[in-house]
């Protein structure tokens, strides 16, 4: 799940390394923008605003003391399936050949937007401290322009720790939003530790290739 130049998510994404947008790997046959892997990743965008949608009903259910719990179940349910699409879509594209540039933006932007959305969201009704929530968000910010910043001298690939990180974050999501009994929430925290470790682990590793790539290429240290 980041930028333009490749994803961290366990799949890679619909904008998975490939071959220009309109172009196959063979090279002969042209891929068209509205593929079933880019649908999927729309999907997930479109996915994005009823899940929040259907998170902040929860807390005005619990306000008024009725229907809390069955929208925070909607809220998981909406986020898992979310979340689901950003392994199919990836599988899809490579599988059948649809790779394209539309995908290689439109992929880290939805995953972005999901992820940002439950934390923010989380933090708002006061479910999850902010601080955790700024931590991942400057990770995946900072990682994103870092991208940016060595494009020129290659292609950083997903790394094993990377999607281990995506996969971590999303599971810990994914126990918060659950309407769990109150002795579980050792449990919710445990895996968002491990989360975080792992986003804070990464982004450092990522800043090391960074350097050790740009350093690597001709004129890279200037």
């Amino acid at each position: 799940m980041t930028g333009a130049a490749g994803g961290e998510g366990a799949s890679g994404g619909a904008g998975g390394a490939g071959p220009p947008d309109g172009a196959a790997q063979s090279g002969t046959v042209p891929v068209p923008t509205l593929n079933i892997a880019n649908l999927l990743t729309i999907s997930r965008l479109v996915l994005v605003p009823l899940f929040v949608v259907a998170l902040f009903a929860s807390s005005a259910g619990e306000a008024e003391g009725d229907g809390s719990a069955m929208w925070r179940y909607v809220a998981a349910a909406l986020f898992a399936l979310a979340a689901l699409t950003d392994n199919v879509d990836g599988w899809v594209a490579r599988k059948y050949d649809l790779i394209t540039d539309f995908g290689k933006i439109a992929d880290p932007i939805a995953d972005k937007a999901l992820i940002g959305a439950a934390l923010v969201g989380l933090s708002m009704l006061g479910e999850l401290p902010w601080w955790v929530t700024i931590v991942i968000a400057v990770r995946e910010l900072g990682i994103t322009l870092l991208r940016f910043w060595v494009i020129r001298h290659g292609v950083m690939a997903a790394s094993r720790g990377g999607k281990a990180k995506t996969l971590a974050q999303v599971v810990a999501i994914g126990l918060f939003l659950l309407p769990l009994p109150a002795a579980l929430d050792v449990v919710s925290w445990a895996v968002l530790v491990v989360a975080l470790v792992l986003t804070v682990a990464t982004g450092l590793d990522y800043v090391v290739r960074a350097l050790r790539l740009r350093a690597a290429t001709p004129g890279g240290a200037s």
